[in-house]
């Protein structure tokens, strides 16, 4: 099953034999519920989730107001690059990563990882290559919320919710949303009233729709 998994989620580890075979041995395939938090935030790192199914989101504590702010997705084929960069420099973790729709996630101790990225050259690639990716995505959670105004913000974050689900129709509440962006129910509210009054979205109840 894990073989099959990185076959399909994660070609470039599959394509070495010998990493391929040790990731088997090492690890173990969970389910997770969603709603489950596979990481706290001020924790140590304990294993590194390869998601194969479902979608996983990670979210920045405000130390101040205890706000959260969502800041990437991670979707199948892809891990937690701020879980490999933290368990690298031996820190406890500065995000909260939670289980945003029903996954199965190859997870790998800590110490295994470490001992594969000090062995195989691919799973470093792998690293980078995911880091990249992440950061290409944070700057552009950065800009929208240095210079975008609010609704622009919401309407991003719809359209990317509807993309990662295949769905135009997102089923979810006001609060979810407004505990997504760090912000209030109150202000979500009259956000989405707004964009429907535009015509970017119909509003029902419990789930809402892009137009």
């Amino acid at each position: 099953m894990i073989a099959q998994a990185l076959d399909t989620y994660f070609p470039k580890l599959a394509t070495m034999p010998e990493l391929k075979k040790e990731i088997i041995s090492i690890s173990k395939l969970l389910e997770f519920d969603a709603g489950t938090v596979i990481l706290k935030q001020g924790s140590y790192i304990k294993v590194i989730p390869l998601l194969v199914s479902g979608l996983a989101k990670v979210f920045k504590e405000e130390a101040e107001n205890g706000n959260e702010v969502l800041l990437y997705y991670i979707k199948p084929g892809e891990s937690c690059i701020m879980s490999m960069t933290t368990l690298i420099r031996n820190e406890k973790s500065h995000v909260k990563a939670i289980i945003d729709q029903d996954s199965k996630v190859v997870v790998i101790p800590a110490d295994k990882a470490l001992a594969l990225a000090k062995k195989y050259p691919k799973w470093n690639e792998f690293i980078y290559d995911l880091f990249n990716m992440k950061f290409d995505e944070l700057l552009h959670v950065i800009e929208i919320l240095t210079f975008s105004n609010k609704d622009t913000r919401l309407l991003e974050y719809l359209k990317k919710e509807a993309r990662l689900k295949d769905n135009n129709t997102l089923i979810t509440t006001h609060q979810q949303i407004a505990y997504d962006l760090g912000s209030s129910r109150e202000v979500i509210s009259r956000l989405l009233k707004k964009l429907e009054h535009n015509g970017f979205v119909k509003l029902n109840q419990g789930s809402i729709t892009l137009i």
